[in-house]
């Protein structure tokens, strides 16, 4: 049964009040917590109690925004759940974000109020400066200091419910602009309580499971996924500052870690290493993730000893799919088969479905009675957006797959615009729309192309005005760099003498390559540049 946030986590929190919620592996190299972190149920009720009694008494209520720029700190966690208690929603900001990305992050939201950590702080200042707004900016360590006054009283929205904003999650839109994903209360409880309950290989199980969790706080699956499956469970959830490959066995060993999650990148850097003591000594029982390469899937589980479980969600749904019970079919892509609460077609261009075994746009409901339960509640400001999305009933995806006679449901392809590197999704729109943005940009096509390392890496082809040069390519590279994120940056830029068109003058980039030929021939590679400041 769903509720709030709040009266979930206030049930818990007394029924396990000294059982362990959050861990952080001890790094003496680390800004925060460089001995570790232990914090009990109860430990994080009297946290999150304070921080309740610092908001309120500074006038922020049900209604307001406000955004968070705290890295991977377990403060992250325990400041959504007191922003939930008093029906405010939480805006989580990425870390590698430019001050132009933040600053419509905050026009967007209208944010009311930015906690940020000293080492964010001039990236804050940066976007607030930008976004032409007077957004008050607090730095926030290990506790929530005094806040200043809310320069606008909370709406008078009635109580807290289900329905409640409780998060605004910004995702990369395919028309440029990232959209502000709305979910709810009842939507956050409820995505918790799906993945507690897949059973077969995946078992939460309280005061017992910890499940490692090097993914970013500003991303659903590990804010808001897991953290609501762990409440749900009584479980605990450890959380290092990022992925480090050097340190996953020996942080999975020295916190006890039963299950983890990861990426796709995850996996190759650990096989790509040299075999180690600690890799021998964890005791984890099952790690869930997405991206895993077909033929690194087996000898992983062959190597270290427990099965890596591919699933599937979005923001917008995130009911998972998944390949966990036995036998799973670990050689290929499969993802999960439809079950009661989560109805799946795959569909044509038309939203005719296809026969078994044809590719098409997989699109999702929860039932034909209810079909947005379980989803989000939109896209902020963006009404039509939503409503296209959801046409006909069903969610589209936007990803392409094949579904057979059994139901099982196997991944194709993307079809939107958008370009998946290390676990990112990155809007190709974006990217093309800041390079036309340089004064020697005629024309520009940002595509895809296959990365050993991070699955896809950016490729934008360029057909520029006057001469081409490795000193205009690496100028081209350095002005996206400083306006977008790290990771969006083109990892590869090719010069293209004319870049195909159709008639009414859209981009055709499916035949910007020949068949069989290789994209990075003749592109400049800027991959090794790509590295947070």
């Amino acid at each position: 049964m769903s509720m709030t946030i709040g009266g979930l986590f206030a049930a818990r929190a007394e029924t396990y009040a000294d059982k362990l919620f959050l861990q952080v592996p001890a790094n003496a190299e680390r800004a925060y917590h460089p001995e570790g972190y232990l914090c009990t149920y109860g430990d994080a009720q009297a946290q999150v109690s304070s921080m309740v009694a610092t908001l309120k008494a500074a006038g922020y209520g049900h209604g307001h925004r406000i955004a968070a720029l705290l890295e991977n700190r377990p403060e992250m966690l325990l400041l959504k759940l007191a922003l939930s208690e008093l029906g405010i929603s939480w805006v989580p900001v990425n870390p590698d974000y430019r001050p132009a990305e933040v600053a419509y992050l905050l026009q967007d939201s209208g944010a009311e109020l930015a906690l940020v950590v000293r080492e964010q702080r001039a990236l804050m200042e940066a976007g607030i400066a930008e976004s032409g707004l007077d957004v008050p900016m607090v730095e926030m360590g290990t506790t929530l200091p005094a806040l200043p006054q809310s320069k606008t009283a909370a709406p008078k929205l009635g109580p807290i419910t289900q329905e409640t904003e409780a998060s605004l999650i910004y995702t990369s839109g395919t028309t440029g602009r990232p959209k502000g994903c709305m979910l709810s209360h009842g939507y956050e409880v409820e995505m918790g309580q799906w993945y507690a309950s897949r059973g077969g290989l995946i078992e939460f199980e309280a005061g017992v499971t910890k499940v490692y969790c090097p993914l970013p706080l500003f991303h659903v699956n590990a804010a808001i996924l897991l953290f609501m499956a762990v409440i749900e469970t009584g479980s605990a959830q450890i959380a290092p500052e990022r992925f480090r490959a050097s340190a996953w066995w020996r942080e999975l060993a020295e916190t006890e870690a039963t299950a983890a999650h990861y990426l796709g990148i995850v996996i190759p850097a650990l096989m790509n290493r040299a075999p180690e003591a600690w890799e021998k000594k964890h005791k984890v029982k099952f790690a869930v993730g997405a991206g895993v390469e077909p033929t690194l899937h087996r000898p992983f589980e062959e190597r270290f000893g427990f099965p890596l479980i591919e699933v599937w969600g979005m923001t917008e749904m995130c009911r998972l799919l998944g390949d966990y019970e036995e036998p799973r079919r670990i050689d290929t892509r499969a993802m999960g088969r439809p079950q009661p609460g989560l109805d799946v077609r795959v569909v044509d261009g038309d939203d005719q479905e296809v026969p078994r075994g044809t590719p098409g746009e997989m699109v999702l409901r929860y039932s034909e009675e209810t079909p947005r339960r379980g989803a989000f509640s939109g896209y902020l400001n963006l009404p039509e957006a939503t409503e296209e999305a959801w046409r006909g009933g069903w969610f589209h995806t936007g990803d392409t797959v094949v579904m057979d006679e059994t139901d099982m449901i196997t991944f194709v392809d993307r079809k939107k615009n958008i370009i998946r590197r290390s676990g990112e999704n990155i809007a190709a729109a974006e990217i093309e729309a800041c390079l036309q943005d340089h004064p020697a940009v005629e024309r520009v096509a940002v595509v895809a192309v296959p990365d050993e390392m991070r699955d896809e890496e950016v490729m934008a082809c360029v057909q520029v005005i006057g001469a081409e040069s490795e000193t205009l390519s690496q100028e081209l590279f350095d002005w996206c760099f400083a306006r977008l994120a790290y990771y969006k940056a083109p990892g590869w830029i090719r010069f293209h003498p004319d870049i195909p068109v159709t008639g009414t003058q859209k981009i055709q980039k499916h035949s910007l390559f020949g068949e069989g030929q290789d994209p990075t021939v003749r592109a400049s590679d800027f991959r090794n540049l790509k590295k947070r400041g």
